[in-house]
């Protein structure tokens, strides 16, 4: 069964914020920068230094970030139900019960690590599912 992680969108302060949560919390603390990323050539220069991604992992639970805001920020969209999906089937069916009703912001979509979508339920609340997959040559 798949993951459940909180994901949390920052504006600006990903990185600080991570900082101060691993101060709290302990764990490994990932960072990647959309400048660092496999797709820098596909975001705006002002975009290179923003986290594109960070994971705050601990014995106990994850905690994912951005400071890549889907629209305008807005308190109300700052934090995504992240479900790790364990096999590409598992990803795909979940995407399309969570979405039946509600909104699919973003189909599911081929990435340098595997597969992501989001989507808002019908209760409107907000989900990213991904599955890391190998990539293929």
């Amino acid at each position: 069964m798949a993951t459940l992680n909180p994901y949390l969108t920052f504006n600006g302060n990903c990185k600080e914020a991570m900082g101060f949560y691993k101060e709290i919390f302990g764990g490994e603390l990932s960072l990647m920068t959309a400048g660092e990323s496999p797709v820098a050539d596909q975001m705006p220069a002002s975009y290179h230094n923003s986290i594109l991604h960070s994971s705050l992992k601990t014995e106990n639970f994850e905690i994912m970030a951005t400071d890549m805001v889907p629209g305008e920020f807005i308190e109300g969209n700052t934090v995504h139900m992240s479900l790790a999906c364990k096999t590409e089937k598992e990803m795909r069916s979940l995407f399309d019960k969570l979405s039946s009703g509600g909104k699919v912001n973003h189909p599911i979509n081929q990435m340098f690590f595997g597969l992501i979508g989001d989507l808002a339920d019908k209760f409107g609340k907000h989900w990213i599912l991904e599955f890391d997959s190998p990539q293929q040559a």
